[in-house]
């Protein structure tokens, strides 16, 4: 019973102390142009860094991106950085600070905010798993939080996530009602894997359908095929190639999609591209996991759907952000 009792004097006082938090408590980036604002130990079982130009333009619209960071992964490697010898490999294989800035650059139109979501154990199905009583407190505080800090800037959300990434999405939808229509973008870079038709389903076709500024961008591979150290990666119902198809069939009973296949790839589209799965198909059983993410995966699942998607940039194609990245991550 006192756990009951104090976890939610606890909550108000993490809350309280976030509030207390501003943008212009942060400190200049390592990269000329940006801010940092670091927030360890405010929430639990949390690390977070919200990344933003060191001149907000009053006069935009501004994106505030949660992206949700993939298992095992650092903050600092997911950002990423020019690669020296000696350095681990993981900071060359996401770059989402970098492809950030080919968004400020390019979809100029927008204030572009990433919030990089770390878990302390660098796994938010663990995170999940622990917090399962007050996730439904923790999740909707912290997007509302750290969106707060820029209101004067007229923001909406979008939340993103890379592998692992993935099920911070899916137990921040469970634990609401319904998904809040501050939500404009929900993206899952190969990060299905928490997907479930009883939890999911309806909530998300619910929101497609209220909005026509809402948008669902699903990019995923044939993981099926690939077999690691003499075994299947993943079984036939446990990756995102199968979940991400399940969803998509799911989502067919409430919205019309177009099909489009070629040697590579299997599409769908809905009217207007406000929900897009793009499957890549593997027969040769290699793996593409990260590779989402590196050929311009970033970019592409914030721009599907808008005027911008594909200026500057081709999906699998070469990374379109190799001179934007910075010597150091934050």
């Amino acid at each position: 019973m006192k756990k009951l009792i104090l976890l939610p004097v606890f909550l108000m006082l993490a809350c309280a102390h976030i509030v207390a938090q501003d943008i212009t408590q942060a400190r200049d980036a390592s990269c000329p142009g940006e801010k940092i604002l670091l927030i360890e130990d405010k929430y639990p079982d949390m690390r977070i860094v919200v990344n933003f130009p060191a001149e907000m333009d009053s006069r935009k619209k501004t994106k505030i991106v949660f992206y949700a960071l993939p298992n095992g992964n650092t903050i600092e490697w997911t950002a990423g950085k020019t690669i020296s010898e000696g350095d681990d490999w993981h900071f060359d294989i996401q770059h989402i600070a970098a492809q950030t800035r080919f968004l400020r650059e390019n979809a100029a139109k927008y204030n572009y905010v990433t919030v990089y979501m770390m878990a302390s154990k660098k796994s938010w199905g663990v995170w999940r798993t622990e917090h399962r009583q007050d996730s439904k407190d923790i999740l909707p505080a912290v997007i509302a939080d750290i969106t707060s800090m820029f209101g004067r800037y007229r923001p909406s959300v979008t939340l993103s996530s890379h592998s692992g990434g993935g099920y911070f999405i899916f137990e921040y939808i469970r634990t609401q009602d319904r998904i809040p229509d501050t939500v404009e973008r929900i993206v899952f870079l190969d990060s299905t894997y928490g997907y479930e038709d009883s939890l999911h389903l309806k909530k998300l076709a619910d929101w497609l359908s209220r909005s026509k500024k809402h948008f669902l961008n699903v990019t995923s591979y044939q993981d099926s095929t690939v077999v690691y150290n003499g075994k299947p990666l993943v079984s036939p119902h446990g990756g995102t190639w199968w979940r991400s198809k399940h969803m998509q069939t799911g989502l067919s009973d409430f919205f019309r999609f177009e099909k489009k296949e070629d040697g590579q790839f299997l599409n769908f589209y809905s009217p207007a591209g406000r929900a897009v799965f793009k499957l890549k198909k593997n027969p040769d059983g290699e793996i593409f996991h990260t590779v989402l993410v590196e050929r311009n995966g970033f970019i592409d699942t914030m721009l599907s759907g808008t005027g911008y998607q594909g200026r500057g940039y081709v999906f699998w194609g070469p990374r379109a952000y190799t001179d934007l990245i910075c010597e150091e991550p934050l």
